[in-house]
């Protein structure tokens, strides 16, 4: 039996796969590398490059490798591109979703955890927000996840799918292996270390205007592996029979642009630079996550929860690795491949 992560090439994924492989779980990894990098799975991960919304090669693949389990990371995730191509978001996330659970089903997999986000909730009445809080999406990509959600809940039982949401808050941070490397990069932190490091300019503030004590919008950071520990308990769960359920994954309190600025700034021992930018469109003030009912269900709790030590693991893997994925490693060594046009 094997678990199948679609996306598992990505900057989440890929952590999720290095943990995979530490519990001893047979894995296969399909990504069509658009946005993930082959040299992110873990060696002697079977890595398949194809595409999730090809429903032969799904079928293919759950049925070659005895798949009990899937995984999926392989989501369309900027908002404010959304906001401009929703069709595209629409699409991918929720016609290829779509797909996959038809496929699953074809071949008698019922287990499914879901990489959602806080992006379900849009503007929140309030912080923390509990795993309950009214979806309220204020964009494309927060409709997606919501909508997914939902056909998740409505498979649970007539479709015996079993499933785990898992709503992120803001990734952040690295693993010595592996970090962020996306292409535009649209994530602040790595943004931030790019101007320590001389590779931008200066970082863009979108709006000092918010609701928030600097004016700055303020978000709640996890760490990858914090994240990837809570994939695998969720598969945990649901491997002893848990129901469809979803999950709030946050430290519970939030830092503002401006803080993230600063705690880089001490751990660069450099001024990073900043350009005031409008607004960006369907950017709530402030997302921070109350994660009482995972804490309370899977015991999970988050490791990691200072932010100065989530830069830091980001700068260290920054360092290492200049040019990102580009700069192969030559620990990666060979691993089956499978590439499907």
């Amino acid at each position: 039996m094997s678990v199948l992560v679609i996306g598992g090439a990505g900057y989440v994924g890929s952590v999720v796969v290095e943990r995979l492989a530490k519990t001893g779980r047979k894995t296969v990894v399909l990504d069509n590398l658009s946005t993930g990098h082959r040299e992110a799975v873990e060696p002697h991960v079977t890595f398949v490059e194809g595409d999730a919304a090809n429903a032969d090669l799904l079928e293919h693949l759950m049925r070659e490798f005895r798949v009990q389990s899937v995984m999926h990371f392989c989501a369309l995730s900027l908002v404010p591109e959304s906001v401009e191509r929703p069709l595209a978001y629409y699409d991918n996330n929720v016609r290829s979703g779509i797909g996959l659970l038809a496929a699953m089903k074809r071949c008698e997999v019922g287990m499914f955890i879901f990489s959602s986000s806080a992006a379900v909730f849009g503007e929140p009445a309030e912080n923390p927000i509990a795993d309950d809080a009214p979806s309220r999406p204020s964009s494309p990509y927060g409709h997606t996840k919501a909508m997914f959600e939902q056909i998740l809940r409505d498979c649970s039982h007539a479709e015996k799918i079993r499933s785990v949401s898992l709503r992120y808050f803001n990734a952040a941070g690295a693993t010595d292996k592996y970090g962020e490397d996306h292409s535009p990069e649209s994530h602040l932190i790595p943004i931030v270390l790019d101007v320590a490091m001389g590779r931008r300019e200066a970082v863009g503030v979108f709006g000092r205007d918010y609701p928030t004590p600097d004016g700055t919008c303020i978000r709640d950071y996890i760490h990858v592996s914090d994240l990837a520990d809570a994939h695998v308990r969720a598969l945990e769960a649901l491997e002893k029979g848990g129901e469809t359920t979803a999950y709030n994954l946050g430290i519970g309190h939030g830092f503002s642009v401006f803080d993230v600025i600063r705690a880089a700034e001490e751990i660069a021992c450099r001024k990073i630079p900043m350009i005031d930018r409008p607004r960006r469109p369907g950017d709530p003030a402030c997302l921070v996550a109350s994660s009482e009912r995972i804490r309370e269900h899977l015991h999970w709790h988050p490791q990691v929860v200072d932010l100065r030590r989530i830069i830091d693991s980001a700068w260290k893997w920054k360092q290492a690795h200049p040019n990102g994925y580009a700069q192969k490693s030559k620990e990666h060594g060979e691993s089956p491949d499978i590439a499907v046009s």
